[in-house]
């Protein structure tokens, strides 16, 4: 409050108060604190969240907190549909602090921030329906024994931050992930289902189950026809890749026929792998451990000018109970010498 005096004619003096008011625009009150500061806004991270989900704010000062920080207390206007945070502190020489928003139901809803008689309201939330599972779907329905299918589990609406994990099972003789997660704001996402060799037509389930809701699939596994040598190269830390090892005697990586698949029982795995030089082993299971073989698997030292690796060819012949054959050649698996050899 301040006074004015006026001086009139005939010494009469007329004395008048004036206020000064502090007046906040958009829905705020920007009155100075107990600490000399004031909330400037309140932001979001997001427009919209989905329920059971959560989200973020901004809580702004105009000015930095002073010494022991800024307490604000924080409400939602609607807490049925989104509850808030509260109290949060701005630490001591910080103008902001982060707070937490947890959606509860569709509906909307703003958060007023208080420090003292300074207040300021956030721009409205859409708490939209939470995302369920919708279905799971397969490439195929059906599927030779030893083979593989591309599952997707889809949802309502868009995953949540953090993602949607979505748990999987799946009965024999099918194999599926414990769970695969679909990203945030995405509704889909795919998993591998991998199955048996069967005596005969076989029938499994696939089922998903996701924020209360779930479905399922059915995948048919059949006997196959025709004999079909399938297989794939795992090294140390890579796939396609074989390292030497043991002072150049066995080769560091295995060899993995199990998704080869024939009409009778697979009796028999022959394996050759061939760079300077051939070598060959049988085997009656579908994998090959550590192949053996000698430095003259690789031509002489050194290696090529710029060149880590030698790319080796492996091919895979298998035998089946009833005479059927069938075979398969990679002939991209690297061969790293790993300093043996005179490399």
């Amino acid at each position: 409050m301040r006074f004015i005096h006026l001086f009139l004619p005939g010494s009469l003096v007329i004395t008048a108060a004036s206020a000064v008011f502090i007046v906040g625009c958009a829905g705020s009150t920007t009155a100075p604190t107990a600490n000399g500061s004031a909330v400037s806004g309140v932001a979001l991270t997001a427009s919209s969240v989905a329920a059971g989900s959560s989200g973020q704010g901004t809580v702004s000062l105009v000015a930095a907190a002073l010494t022991g920080g800024a307490t604000v207390s924080l409400t939602s206007s609607n807490p049925l549909v989104a509850t808030v945070q509260t109290p949060v502190t701005i630490q001591a020489g910080a103008s902001n602090a982060t707070f937490t928003i947890t959606a509860v139901a569709p509906g909307t809803a703003t958060f007023t921030a208080l420090v003292g008689a300074s207040s300021s309201q956030s721009p409205m939330l859409t708490v939209t329906a939470r995302s369920v599972l919708s279905s799971i779907s397969l490439s195929a329905s059906t599927v030779v024994g030893g083979q593989f299918v591309t599952g997707t589990a889809t949802l309502t609406g868009a995953a949540p931050a953090g993602g949607a994990v979505v748990s999987l099972s799946g009965g024999d003789p099918l194999t599926v992930p414990a769970s695969v997660t679909v990203p945030p704001g995405s509704a889909s996402a795919t998993f591998t289902v991998t199955t048996r060799a069967v005596g005969g037509t076989t029938a499994g389930t696939i089922t998903g189950s996701y924020g209360g809701a779930s479905a399922s699939a059915g995948l048919s596994v059949t006997l196959p026809t025709t004999a079909a040598a399938n297989f794939g190269v795992s090294g140390p830390t890579e796939s396609e890749t074989c390292e030497m090892a043991n002072g150049g005697s066995t080769l560091n990586c295995t060899f993995d026929g199990t998704t080869s698949t024939a009409p009778g029982t697979i009796v028999a795995y022959d394996w050759s792998y061939t760079l300077a030089t051939t070598f060959t082993q049988t085997t009656s299971g579908p994998r090959l451990t550590q192949p053996v073989v000698n430095c003259s698997l690789m031509p002489a030292p050194p290696l090529a000018a710029g060149s880590q690796w030698f790319t080796m060819s492996v091919t895979l012949r298998i035998h089946d109970s009833l005479g059927n054959t069938a075979e398969a050649t990679d002939h991209g698996v690297r061969l790293l010498p790993h300093g043996v050899c005179g490399f």
